[in-house]
């Protein structure tokens, strides 16, 4: 179930040892150690594949619309981290080339829901009636187990989401920019959005930012190639921990 923004300020570390950090059982826990509805999956991996899912982490972003958060993961995706983007799933159709797998998954609404309905997703919205996108926890799992860490590009109770469910071995990381006029600066200097639109991402940009003490790093983007640098070092410190 999605969290709302109060349920994210009661967020808090997984409770217990049966965290995702142990796999004597080949059992993915939840924080407070309820089964996950991909439990299962984990039976049949090979001993390759259990020691890369224990090992390999994952990177959570969020920010709000026009911090240079695409332009960041774009560029860590291009250093020796072993990074590869989580592919989501949608209930959209496909668009021009995409494929099934590759690009997200493609779900009809009646399927997103059913998934919902059985807790699949580790985060997703429903951005207007009926097109949702989402994370679902098994393709997470499988690309752990392909020896993959695993980078997250999601809005900020996503973030916080897949945060609480993986606890210390998630890292998540926002990028803030140096003030809301800034922002805003940015935004008209894209001209690619009306007037209207710029009002509603720096709306949206003021509840978002809230959200920063909720994550483990902030890096305030008021230079690119600094933020850049940053993000490198932080993520580099985290995956060699």
């Amino acid at each position: 179930m999605k969290l709302t923004r109060e349920q994210v300020d009661e967020l808090t570390r997984p409770c217990g040892t049966d965290s995702v950090d142990k796999l004597t059982r080949y059992e993915l826990t939840r924080p407070c150690g309820t089964k996950s509805s991909s439990t299962r999956q984990l039976v049949n991996l090979s001993t390759r594949q259990l020691v890369n899912y224990n090992m390999n982490k994952l990177i959570i972003f969020s920010a709000p619309s026009g911090s240079g958060k695409s332009t960041i993961i774009n560029y860590l995706l291009e250093q020796d981290l072993h990074l590869a983007f989580s592919i989501s799933a949608t209930s959209r159709p496909p668009r021009g080339q995409e494929r099934h797998g590759v690009e997200y998954f493609f779900l009809t609404p009646e399927e997103f829901k059913e998934r919902i309905a059985n807790d699949e997703f580790l985060e997703y919205e429903e951005v207007y009636k009926d097109r949702f996108y989402g994370t679902l926890k098994s393709q997470v799992e499988n690309q752990l187990a392909d020896g993959q860490n695993v980078i997250f590009d999601v809005d900020v109770v996503g973030g916080c989401n897949i945060k609480q469910f993986y606890g210390n071995r998630a890292l998540s990381v926002f990028i803030q920019p140096p003030s809301v006029e800034e922002l805003r600066k940015r935004l008209e200097g894209r001209g690619t959005d009306t007037p209207e639109v710029i009002e509603s991402r720096i709306a949206k940009a003021e509840y978002e930012l809230g959200f920063a003490s909720k994550f483990d790093v902030v890096i305030v983007n008021d230079d690119l190639e600094t933020a850049k640098a940053e993000a490198l070092q932080v993520i580099r410190e985290f995956l060699q921990k």
